[in-house]
């Protein structure tokens, strides 16, 4: 049960630990958990850190692979996604389906989609990636609608661990974060439908990770910059471009290919470029460089534009390959048609290139204008309460249909987050706020940007027709920000015994609770039929029906 050093370091940051640290007494340490641990022999400790994240990658995989047929049929906006990606593998474009085309396909026949292309509102990558497992296990098999969108979600819980674990230098508290991804509804949910926005939490997580990488490789680099100038007795004024910064330039790669996904993507680029320099500039101050504010805006600030947005920006071209190479893609040759290429200084624009901006133009006019009503839309305003979660497929029974023996059943896919889980994020995310004022931690700032880049844009967009499902791309940093106050609650393991165990109790029981919770909402995550009685029972708040 012993945490590594590095969260010890955070631990005292908390103000009521500095004041225990400075009391601290003769007596006895620790809980009965700490004493069971150290009982151990090593061999037995080193199999447990590396046995409990394991178990936790099983889980996640149950969770999202189990019975993943179910339904056998599109469900919500699969009717767009899944038919894209299949037209887009065979003919390198979106391509249009004749009208009623869902029963046809539902029933296993693929093939007949046609050749004139298809408006659509978002790039193609996150297609790719729905039609790679269609060309694997086959169009007509429910499981290659979804199987990578739930193969992405399962390496979502790893990369989360592995965040976790260079975030706060804890196995334990990597492991906790992985658990509650793993058991958590909406990524549950996002997992087992094949919707975009699973690869986007996926892709901006993984640039997340190359991000905090980057902030100990420049440091270092840094370092080793300042060092070598004052044994050359030259001067570090403004100090340095860093230019070699692979972490730097292997993030503008993630965040060009969650930008290939969703247009959202560019948020968690721009956040997380702006994150980058003020680490970097507070480096520069703390190692005594005199002109530290203005090197980093004048020679770090563009070799960091310059290390990721080029890169992004090729990712997210490339992810329109097919379009490219196509000749029928919608709006393929728009630039040709008379009076439409550009003139002037923007005339050796390429007019694939001029194409394309003009198909993307009309995107965004579409996204700006999308406020069409829904019965399951969610004002982003509402989102981390919980408010409005998206039913996503619903069959009802009467007594003796399809098995049921109640005088009601109901089959359901609801996007409802356990709610245990994301209320206790949302109190720790205000904690942190309040935290990140007080104390100015790096890890808070680091977790919080996350949850900026995935959700204060929507905020901008009060008007637009969105759904509370959009909020798994933000959902990795909640859960980081939960599992940052739960580490505060365990304390540490030489802390007074009272204190010590209250903490481990504290935890045990909340994850006793999450988990009974996720066993509760089982049924409503993955469409199994129950009573509607019991289906109703599941409706918290009146806005969940």
């Amino acid at each position: 049960m012993s945490d590594r050093p590095d969260f010890d370091e955070l631990l005292e940051a908390d103000a009521e630990a500095v004041e225990r640290d400075a009391e601290r007494f003769e007596g006895p340490t620790g809980s009965w958990l700490d004493d069971r641990w150290e009982r151990l022999s090593l061999r037995a400790q080193s199999v447990l850190r590396w046995l409990a994240p394991a178990l936790v990658v099983v889980v996640a995989a149950v969770t999202r692979l189990w019975n993943l047929g179910h339904p056998a049929s599109l469900v919500f906006d699969e009717t767009f996604y899944v038919k894209d990606a299949w037209t887009l593998v065979n003919l390198g474009y979106e391509a249009q389906w004749p009208a009623e085309a869902d029963v046809r396909f539902n029933a296993g026949d693929t093939g007949f989609f046609l050749t004139d292309p298809s408006f659509v509102v978002h790039p193609p990558l996150g297609k790719w990636i729905i039609g790679s497992g269609m060309l694997a296990l086959g169009p007509d098999d429910p499981v290659g609608w979804r199987i990578t969108t739930a193969l992405v979600g399962v390496l979502a819980v790893v990369l989360l661990m592995v965040v976790a674990k260079l975030l706060f230098g804890s196995q334990l508290l990597a492991t906790l974060a992985g658990f509650l991804m793993a058991i958590e509804g909406n990524a549950i949910v996002m997992s087992r439908v094949a919707l975009l926005d699973n690869s986007v939490m996926f892709l901006a997580l993984l640039g997340v990770l190359f991000v905090l990488l980057d902030r100990r490789w420049s440091r270092v680099r840094l370092a080793a910059w300042i060092r070598a100038r004052e044994e050359a007795g030259r001067p570090t004024d403004w100090g340095p471009a860093l230019w070699w910064r692979p972490w730097l330039i292997a993030a503008g790669i993630a965040f060009g290919a969650t930008a290939a996904v969703k247009w959202s993507g560019l948020y968690f680029l721009a956040a997380f470029a702006v994150y980058t320099l003020v680490v970097d500039a507070l480096a520069r101050r703390r190692s005594g460089i005199q002109f530290w504010a203005s090197g980093t805006v004048f020679k770090q600030g563009p070799t960091t534009f310059l290390l990721m947005v080029p890169i992004a920006l090729v990712v997210y071209l490339a992810s329109w390959s097919g379009w490219f190479l196509s000749d029928n893609g919608y709006d393929r040759h728009w630039a040709e048609g008379d009076g439409n290429a550009w003139g002037g200084a923007l005339s050796w624009v390429p007019l694939s290139i001029q194409s394309l901006w003009h198909f993307e133009s009309s995107v965004y006019a579409y996204h700006l204008g999308e406020n069409r009503p829904h019965g399951y839309q969610a004002n982003p305003l509402t989102w981390l309460f919980l408010i409005r979660p998206t039913s996503m497929f619903y069959e009802g029974a009467a007594a003796g249909e399809n098995g049921c023996t109640a005088d009601l059943c109901g089959s359901s896919i609801t996007g409802l987050a356990n709610p245990l889980i994301w209320w206790a994020a949302t109190a720790a995310v205000f904690y942190l706020v309040y935290r990140l004022v007080r104390f100015r931690e790096w890890r808070v700032g680091f977790i919080l940007m996350g949850l900026a880049a995935g959700y204060l844009p929507w905020l901008l967009y009060l008007n637009r027709t969105v759904f509370q499902f959009y909020t798994i791309a933000f959902e990795p940093y909640l859960i980081l920000a939960l599992v940052f106050v739960l580490g505060l609650i365990l304390g540490r393991p030489d802390d007074p015994r009272d204190r010590r165990s209250s903490g481990v109790g504290v935890v045990l029981v909340f994850l006793a609770l999450a988990t009974a919770a996720s066993a509760f909402f089982w049924p409503l995550w993955t469409g199994i039929q129950i009573p509607y009685d019991y289906l109703r029972a599941h409706w918290w708040l009146v806005t969940w029906r």
